[in-house]
């Protein structure tokens, strides 16, 4: 955990979330500016700052993160498909710097 990180304060639940699902090693949780009907993201509880500074021991978590994105998705209506979107650095657009995973469907930004 670091102090000054948003999404690590959201897991210590010093800043409240709209929860979406929780275990040991993950949170998903809606976010607060929708870019569709559905978005949300999966994140690690362990602060991770980006994909690029995972490594190999993460490599599980990234795993189950990714698999576990499916099942989330169809649970919050979204059945036919979905996006994902992992933004890595300042380069990729990245603004908070925790890895998360943005997980979007339903009416709203067409595909790249």
């Amino acid at each position: 955990m670091t102090d000054d990180c948003i999404f690590c304060k959201i897991v210590a639940g010093t800043i409240p979330c709209r929860k979406v699902y929780e275990d040991d090693e993950v949170l998903a949780f809606h976010d607060i500016h929708p870019v569709a009907p559905v978005h949300f993201m999966i994140i690690p509880k362990k602060h991770l700052a980006s994909l690029a500074e995972a490594g190999p021991e993460d490599a599980g978590l990234l795993g189950r993160m990714l698999l576990l994105a499916p099942r989330l998705a169809k649970e919050q209506g979204l059945p036919d498909g979905f996006r994902t979107v992992i933004n890595t650095g300042r380069g990729g657009g990245q603004e908070v710097f925790h890895l998360h995973v943005h997980i979007i469907g339903g009416a709203g930004p067409r595909p790249l």
